[in-house]
């Protein structure tokens, strides 16, 4: 195959690798540039693009190389990188080796970020009292983004699944390149005339370069003067635009962003379902606890039942008229008794009686009883009462024994 001039990819590959390795200016070279796309991996790499006015460069520092890296790598830096350039053979792609990073200064755009955050951040743009809350149930979603980009998929991939009845309303924005501020703008405004219940601004990642468009002023005015609630959602985690600032919400991608904007139906549904299944269990308990108040007072009511309460009375009227009838007979035969005694008594004491024997009642002519011989003197006139009637007398003669 070396005879027919035919060569396999990795032997390209290979040949272009040795001519950068044989090359001692490839080998030990400083690049200066401004960062871009710049990302940390989870292995401890770091993936970034050096870039100038012209051209740019895709570069790679090892974690192993990291030890002298005395500052976060960020976009927008005016770095000078010390490495080598080579032939990554699996890709067939060169890119610079990272030994050593140094920054310069700062890119213009990060300058001009800069600057305009401070100018917006004076003017109170991102204070908190401005910041409207999110509606917890919103219904109509209004998204300004690319229609044909990632972040508007992953958006109705998550709303779909999160609440299937949520509306979205998309208003097709350029989200980046020189246009792409008044169309974001526009789209602000148009869907705060709709009516929308919250608003959802952003776009995939990409350089400092792609996302700038979100941080321009246009863009944070339209955020901030729109009436309606709106979270920005700007391309990964670690990208910060102004529009992040300004917005009520940030989020850290548009699919974080959607699962903020739309409520979890499901999610909604088990809440529901436990609510349910409490009340439902607290009214049982709660008609268990009547049912036995209900018993306690039907029991007390029988005990308290005007019938029985009549009948309780009447025995006890009647047991207190039988022993006020004991009662009376008792003391009806024990005054008897005394009744006879007196009359006994005063049988023996009756003047009758005594007169009956043989004995008289004497009174003088006044009727006043006479019970001495002085009482009387010769010639008074006394009466005498004998058992079956009355004696006129004159005295003779009287005298004491």
């Amino acid at each position: 195959m070396a005879n027919t001039g035919i060569y396999t990819v990795s032997q390209v590959n290979t040949y272009i690798k040795n001519m950068f390795v044989q090359d001692y200016a490839l080998s030990r070279i400083s690049i200066k540039g401004e960062v871009s796309n710049c990302k940390y991996h989870s292995s401890g790499h770091i993936y970034f693009t050096l870039k100038d006015g012209k051209g740019t460069l895709s570069a790679v520092m090892f974690a192993s190389q990291r030890v002298g890296l005395s500052f976060r790598l960020e976009e927008g830096q005016q770095v000078i990188v010390s490495g080598s350039v080579d032939v990554y053979e699996r890709d067939g792609k060169y890119q610079l080796y990272a030994k050593e990073i140094k920054r310069e200064g700062k890119g213009d755009l990060f300058l001009r970020f800069q600057q305009l955050k401070e100018e917006l951040e004076e003017m109170g743009m991102f204070s908190p009292e401005y910041k409207q809350p999110i509606p917890c149930y919103a219904r109509v979603i209004g998204i300004v983004t690319a229609p044909t980009g990632a972040a508007i998929r992953d958006i109705m991939n998550i709303s779909a699944r999160r609440n299937p009845y949520v509306q979205l309303v998309l208003y097709p924005a350029l989200v980046q390149g020189e246009q792409a501020k008044y169309s974001i703008a526009e789209g602000i405004r148009t869907l705060d005339t709709l009516g929308v219940d919250v608003i959802i601004v952003g776009r995939g990642g990409g350089s400092i370069e792609d996302l700038w468009a979100f941080n321009e002023e246009m863009v944070a005015r339209a955020i901030f003067d729109c009436s309606i609630p709106v979270i920005s959602a700007v391309g990964h985690e670690t990208d910060v635009t102004i529009a992040d600032y300004v917005a009520d919400l940030r989020a850290p991608t548009p699919s974080a962003a959607a699962e903020l904007a739309v409520f979890d139906y499901r999610q909604f549904q088990r809440e529901i379902e436990g609510y349910v299944s409490a009340l439902q269990i607290g009214m049982e308990r709660k008609l268990q606890q009547e049912r036995a108040r209900l018993e306690q007072y039907q029991f007390r009511l029988k005990l308290k039942d005007p019938v029985h309460e009549l009948r309780v009375n009447q025995q006890r009227i009647t047991d207190f008229e039988a022993r006020f009838m004991r009662e009376m007979d008792e003391r009806l035969k024990e005054a008897r008794h005394r009744l006879a005694l007196a009359a006994g008594r005063l049988q023996g004491l009756s003047p009758l009686e005594k007169i009956s024997g043989g004995f008289g009642f004497l009174t003088d002519e006044q009727g006043k009883r006479i019970l001495s011989a002085g009482q009387v003197s010769s010639g008074d006139r006394i009466s005498i009462q004998v058992r079956d009637g009355k004696i006129l007398a004159r005295v003779e003669e009287g005298w004491k024994i």
